[in-house]
């Protein structure tokens, strides 16, 4: 019996999963294909893919921008250069930030601390029990796992379902309202721009990503990632699954007129729903650890809405479960 699962991939569970393989054993669960969580990459054919999560890292912990330099210097990540228009009328950018991308997709952070953990991917755990100071896992294909020791980093709404019998913290109680957002993937004739990506000022398209930007992949077509904004993801996420077509024609329509570009056709669209996206109001705790259950969280929304923020609970984390 090993001494660790955590549950999640992204940047959250294999930031906890890398520290606590320096000493444990661990294993690594994740209901999707892959590994990065809301920092997912899609691929498209071949080389070519989507970051369809989170778009760009811009560092501001001290830590956190040491450890993004370190695998810039070994070449996990790079700067994406290009234009970024900033449309936003409300919010003041900051010019200071750079945009920084992983080399081969945005779960490249994920990829590389989870390289040496044993991962177990199309694995949805639909409860988890705590018998004779073991820790059970229940599987939606029926299997059971058991560890030592527990940690969960998926979004709140599920975190309570799966565990509110075993955290008597106050922060399980509260009304913690996680943001959506509704992702676009569509390939498209070559519109022959210089920019790299747009933050838009409107109610439904937030941003826009030119993918072969980020310069992984050569190809005669162009690829965009368009992502809503999250008021209007909200309204709508509930009905995604069932209405993705006209959804995402929604979110084009906007991006050609937003853009100028003459409206060509489309080749391809996918639309991805991320119903729990983001917390963007922090907790007054960083991460949670019952060190007589075994039982710890950490993730993004304990601190905040920022890939960085899920990596500051990790750590945070880390330090509590070596007290």
């Amino acid at each position: 019996m090993k001494d660790f699962c955590v549950i999640g991939s992204g940047i959250s569970g294999s930031t906890i999963a890398s520290i606590l393989n320096k000493k444990y054993s661990v294993d690594v669960y994740d209901k999707a294909r892959g590994a990065g969580g809301r920092s997912s990459n899609k691929k498209f054919n071949l080389n070519k893919s989507f970051d369809h999560g989170v778009q760009y890292i811009s560092p501001k912990d001290i830590k956190f921008k040491k450890f993004v330099n370190n695998l810039i210097s070994k070449n996990v990540l790079k700067k994406w250069t290009g234009k970024h228009l900033f449309l936003k009328e409300d919010i003041k950018e900051n010019k200071k930030h750079i945009k920084i991308i992983g080399k081969n997709g945005n779960n490249a952070i994920s990829k590389y601390l989870l390289k040496n953990i044993d991962c177990y991917f199309n694995s949805e755990i639909i409860k988890i029990s705590y018998k004779s100071k073991i820790w059970e896992l229940h599987f939606s294909d029926g299997s059971k796992k058991f560890y030592k020791s527990i940690i969960l980093t998926c979004p709140f709404p599920q975190l309570k379902k799966l565990s509110k019998k075993y955290i008597k913290h106050s922060f399980i109680n509260q009304k913690i309202k996680m943001d959506a957002n509704i992702t676009i993937m569509m390939v498209v004739k070559k519109v022959r721009t210089k920019i790299s990506s747009y933050f838009f000022s409107d109610p439904v398209l937030g941003w826009a990503a030119y993918e072969n930007s980020k310069k992984r992949f050569k190809s005669d077509y162009d690829l965009w990632t368009l992502q809503s904004t999250h008021k209007w993801a909200n309204k709508v996420i509930n009905s995604n699954r069932i209405n993705k077509l006209g959804n995402a024609k929604i979110l084009i329509d906007k991006f050609f007129k937003l853009t100028g570009f003459k409206k060509s056709k489309v080749f391809h669209i996918q639309n991805h729903g991320w119903k729990y996206a983001f917390n963007s109001k922090p907790l007054k705790i960083k991460s949670y650890w019952n060190g007589s259950l075994r039982l710890g969280v950490c993730a993004d929304w304990f601190v905040g809405s920022r890939l960085e923020s899920g990596w500051l609970s990790a750590r945070d984390l880390s330090l509590k479960i070596k007290k």
